[in-house]
């Protein structure tokens, strides 16, 4: 599975109007409807801001005026040709003045996303499962000894009353086996699925 490192734009002109292509790393409905809705008022003037996403939680897109089928839908199909997930497509089209039809405006919707894709730095993810260890100051070296030795990643700390990692298994070794013999000592819970950078 693919995403896409950092945002990336690219600009193609067809026929006197301007297409504006936004591609974001997004992991959910509501981070990508947040990036729809700014870029939305950064392009308030535009003819239209034809969206596609695909996230964890799902995927949608929109022809935002356009004929339906000829933006949102190719739009999307070239993000799930290429393998993309947890990625936020919008194309901004300024109308240039001459009607592209049908066709030419689902080839210039697609080809709008494929010039941006080609500019992007593409990453392997994988789902991975997360899981929290909690336990108290006294079990730190316990644990990051542990974590070490199972090469275990922890991608989130938090430090309050007691100490809180977020940890994954890149190998997809089973986290509840490791801590079980601290038990009382150490609990581990499954947290969620997560998407992660391939090593």
């Amino acid at each position: 599975m693919k995403t896409i490192r950092k945002p990336v734009q690219s600009e193609i002109n067809v026929k006197k109007s301007q297409f504006i292509c936004s591609l974001f790393p997004t992991k959910t409905k509501s981070e990508s409807k947040e990036i729809i809705q700014k870029l939305n008022q950064q392009y308030s003037d535009a003819t239209h801001n034809c969206t596609a996403y695909i996230v964890s939680d799902g995927e949608g897109f929109d022809d935002d005026g356009e004929p339906g089928g000829t933006a949102g839908k190719p739009m999307i199909n070239v993000l799930r040709k290429n393998e993309l997930h947890n990625v936020t497509a919008v194309v901004t089209r300024y109308f240039g003045g001459i009607k592209l039809g049908a066709g030419g405006l689902v080839r210039a919707y697609s080809k709008s996303v494929m010039e941006a894709i080609g500019n992007a730095e593409i990453l392997e993810i994988e789902e991975y499962d997360v899981y929290t260890i909690t336990f108290e100051y006294s079990e730190i070296k316990t644990a990051d000894s542990e974590v070490r030795n199972n090469k275990l990643e922890v991608i989130d700390k938090e430090y309050s009353n007691k100490v809180s990692y977020d940890v994954v298994s890149k190998d997809n070794r089973d986290i509840l086996k490791i801590f079980e013999k601290y038990s009382g000592k150490i609990e581990t819970n499954f947290k969620n699925k997560q998407f992660l950078e391939k090593n």
